[in-house]
């Protein structure tokens, strides 16, 4: 039998990812609440105040943009995002809403719940008996996450390789992990701007 370790609010409109989702996160010990679009989301958040939101980005009706400034805004809730879309638009507007993590689809389920586990260590870390300051501690996790992220999907790799090759260039260039993650976005940035600007 499998312990509590916590309740996750999972939101996509794609029904099958739901369930997919759903019964992973509770075979790997976590309560989940589901909703397919952001309006039950946003009521199902206020209701049972769930640890953590996993939401798919593009939704018919509310995104899971919109459920995610709410969740900040009103509920101090952390969030990750889901999305099958990792264009510079998405990422610049992911990491300037503050997801603990950012997953490219396809993921299967044993992709996702080390990346779940792995998000609930970093709130727990920031708890308020911690001496760092909170912002700053989420905004260095939401860089790494945006650039392991962004190595998933332009390698075709798994969240753990990212990690580690994120890892490997930051050990070869002697820079803390945090400053190689926010070069990979810089150059992302850069790669996105029309030529002669």
């Amino acid at each position: 039998m499998t312990t509590h370790k916590g309740t996750i609010l999972v939101v996509d409109d794609d029904r099958l990812v739901l369930a997919t989702l759903t019964h992973g996160l509770t075979q790997a010990g976590y309560d989940v609440i589901d909703a397919d679009n952001g309006d039950d989301a946003i009521l199902l958040a206020r209701e049972h105040r769930p640890d953590l939101a996993l939401l798919d980005i593009r939704m018919e009706g509310m995104t899971g943009f919109d459920v995610a400034a709410y969740l900040r805004k009103s509920l101090q809730m952390p969030f990750m995002f889901l999305s099958a879309f990792s264009d510079d638009a998405t990422v610049a507007q992911v990491q300037a809403l503050g997801a603990v993590a950012y997953l490219v689809k396809p993921l299967d389920i044993r992709q996702i719940v080390p990346a779940v586990e792995a998000a609930f260590a970093n709130i727990r870390a920031r708890a308020p008996t911690q001496t760092l300051p909170m912002a700053a501690t989420g905004v260095l996790d939401t860089i790494v996450a945006m650039a392991v992220g962004v190595l998933m999907h332009r390698h075709s790799l798994a969240r753990g390789p990212a990690m580690a090759r994120l890892q490997q260039m930051a050990d070869a260039e002697h820079l803390p992990l945090a400053s190689q993650a926010e070069r990979v976005l810089e150059a992302l940035e850069l790669l996105s701007k029309p030529a002669g600007e």
